[in-house]
This record gives C-alpha cells, sequence and structure tokens, in this order.
C-alpha cells in the first residue's frame, strides 16, 4: 500500500505541476477570448469540487447546485448594478425604470458595501445550503429520493427567479459586462485578466480546503456515511449535522464559483438554474473522478473547453457527444479518468494489447507487500 500511496502523491504533484504551468503560461499564449474562457472553466472547476464533496465523499447526489451557484453571481451582479449606478435617476440600476419602479428595493440595499458582497457571496448561498440539508436530512431523505427533491428545490428556485422582473430583472438577468469596477470596464481585457488570475488563486485554495475538509477524522466519517450510514449513526454519531455541514461547505464553494463565472461571462440569469446545467456538473466529476477531487477540476476544465471546441465546428452535436462520453464512464471507467490514470488503468490496457505483462496480487500475502506483484 505504501508504494501505490507514493505513487499518487507523485501523480497528483505531477498533474498540480502541469495545472500551474499552464495557467502561468496561459495569458502569453492565449487570445484574450480563450483566456477569459479559461477562467470561466477554472470558475466552474470550484463548483465541481463542492459535488465531488458531498457526492464522490459522502454519497448525496445533488441535482440542484444551480441554486447556490446562481444565488452567490446574483450577489456579485447586485454590487457591481449599484456601484455603476451612481449617474442613474435615484442612484438605481437603469432596468428598474423599465418597471417603473422609483425606489430601490429594500434587500439590494446591503449590497452597495463590498464587504458584505464578498461575505454574502459564499455565506447566503452556505446558509440556504444549510437550511434546506437540515431539513432533507433530518428526515433521514437519501439516494434517488434526496437527489429528486434538490431538483424540485432547483425548479422552485428558477420560477421564482425567472418571474421577478420589477425585482431582479426576472429572465433578462442582470449584466456585469457593461458595469463598472474600480474606474474599469468589467468586460474589459484589462479587468478580465485580473479575474483570470484571482480565478485560478481561488481553484487552488478551494482544492487545499476541500483535502483539508475530507482528511483525518471528518473525512472518514463522510465516508462512512456514504458507505453505511447505519452503522456511523449507531456508534454515536450525528449524521445529519456531518451532513448538514458538508452540504453547506458545498453551497458556499458553487456561490463563489457562481460570482467567478457571473464577472467573467457578463451576465448571471435564471438559466443558472436549469435543471441541465446542474446535472452537467455532476458529469464533471463523474468523467474526472468521483472522490478525487483533483478530478473534478479537471472534469470540469476539460470538458467544458471540449464543449466549446466542438460547438464552434458541430454546434448541434455536444449533447450527443456528452451523453455518450458519460455513459461510457459509467460503463468502462466507473472511477472516471483520474482514478483510471492512478489506478493500473493504464498498465492493464498495455497488457492486452500484449506490450506488457498484467499486474496481480496474492491474497496470501501481508497487506504492505501485495500491493503491486508483475509476474
Amino acid at each position: 500500500m505504501g508504494n501505490n500511496f507514493k505513487n499518487k502523491r507523485l501523480f497528483t504533484l505531477l498533474i498540480w505541476i502541469v495545472i500551474i504551468a499552464t495557467i502561468i503560461a496561459a495569458p502569453s499564449l492565449l487570445p484574450s477570448f480563450r483566456l477569459n474562457l479559461l477562467g470561466r472553466y477554472l470558475s466552474l472547476a470550484i463548483v465541481a469540487l463542492g459535488v465531488d464533496l458531498i457526492w464522490g465523499f459522502t454519497g448525496l447526489l445533488s441535482l440542484g447546485q444551480g441554486i447556490f451557484f446562481a444565488l452567490g453571481g446574483y450577489c456579485a451582479a447586485m454590487f457591481l448594478q449599484l456601484n455603476s449606478a451612481a449617474g442613474f435617476p435615484n442612484g438605481i440600476p437603469e432596468f428598474f425604470g423599465l418597471y417603473g419602479v422609483q425606489n430601490l428595493p429594500f434587500f439590494w440595499e446591503p449590497f452597495k458595501s463590498p464587504i458584505f458582497t464578498l461575505l454574502a457571496i459564499w455565506l447566503i448561498p452556505s446558509l440556504v445550503a444549510g437550511i434546506l440539508g437540515f431539513l432533507v436530512f433530518r428526515n433521514r431523505i437519501k439516494g434517488v429520493y434526496f437527489s429528486i427533491l434538490t431538483q424540485a428545490a432547483l425548479l422552485v428556485f428558477f420560477n421564482f427567479f425567472n418571474g421577478q422582473q420589477r425585482l431582479i430583472n426576472g429572465t433578462n438577468g442582470l449584466k456585469t459586462d457593461v458595469t463598472k469596477l474600480f474606474g474599469q470596464m468589467v468586460g474589459s481585457d484589462s479587468m478580465q485578466s485580473i479575474f483570470f488570475w484571482i480565478t485560478s488563486l481561488l481553484v487552488i485554495l478551494a482544492w487545499f480546503f476541500t483535502r483539508w475538509v475530507v482528511s483525518d477524522r471528518f473525512g472518514k466519517i463522510l465516508i462512512g456515511i456514504r458507505d453505511d450510514e447505519p452503522r456511523v449513526r449507531f456508534t454515536g454519531y450525528n449524521t445529519t449535522l456531518f451532513k448538514t455541514i458538508v452540504f453547506s461547505i458545498a453551497g458556499g464553494l458553487a456561490g463563489v464559483s457562481g460570482a467567478l463565472y457571473t464577472v467573467q461571462s457578463g451576465i448571471v440569469s435564471p438559466q443558472f438554474m436549469t435543471v441541465p446545467f446542474s446535472i452537467e456538473m455532476v458529469i464533471w466529476v463523474a468523467v474526472g473522478g468521483r472522490g478525487t477531487l483533483l478530478g473534478a477540476i479537471l472534469g470540469a476544465v476539460m470538458i467544458n473547453y471540449a464543449k466549446s471546441l466542438v460547438s464552434e465546428v458541430l454546434p448541434a452535436s455536444w449533447m450527443f457527444i456528452q451523453g455518450g462520453l458519460f455513459i461510457l464512464v459509467v460503463t468502462c471507467l466507473p472511477e472516471g479518468i483520474l482514478g483510471w490514470l492512478q489506478g493500473n488503468g493504464p498498465r492493464n490496457l498495455l497488457a492486452r494489447l500484449g506490450l506488457t505483462r498484467p499486474i496481480t496480487t496474492y491474497p496470501s500475502l501481508k497487506e504492505k507487500d501485495k500491493d503491486e506483484v508483475i509476474l
């Protein structure tokens, strides 16, 4: 087991070297449009980390992470709208005038403060996720019923936000690319470059944070809940509390991800709360490698970049490709691409091609000696 653990650590270190080298080189190698896309996909990697945390480690397949993603995006967009509305009548965003609103709604007022906004971006999604999670988990709802319930909650939030034209511009959403921050247009190349570096840094910090969360006893309890929750409960642990905490953490990560994606995509709208988008988040994690954390980052970036490239050539074919990729992973690579690479997948593939001998283990050997035996 020692050699296998050491190999995984070296493999993880190698991947991080490649990721960091790519981030450093990207501004020099990519045009501004491609760099902006990479920044968006790195922001999506943060919500993927949250999905992996609750699904890969805790066994909670949530199909409603779009709720918390959109809440973070709306927090950032509301601040930018207010920050740029000083020259508008009554100092309120221009779209309010289209619906005859003369005074700023009360819940917009706190977002005039940048400090409140920075806290709200992750705190509001965390609180909403915590409340929703507690109400669900205390009734011991799990499995497919939990997935259906989160999807139903997603539809409720989507319909509510979609119909609030007078308060948050409803289906039109809130634009951010034409707003100003520090005297510069948010959609300008210089600001987008800054957001790219901020996103890159936060992705790395989010990985370290989630890795810390799943380490030691807390992480072992999450895995225990995933594999045998009744046994964990019978040993004296409050599984409702643990699941609520980890679901709240995932909600906060989704909020940060949504805010970063909003300022780089130029708009936030109820479309962030559509069912297909939340299902895509699960696909990123499944393809990258469920329960690996790093696989969630790779899956989010690679799949979205592939989506962009394929859609430019064959716009109508991506959904078929994505569905086929998910089926392939579920049937042939249940541990995802990263799990396959970290295991004996490449060697066994070469063995099937007759290029090397297969790897097997002897059950009679001691655990420390039976990690890898080459015949």
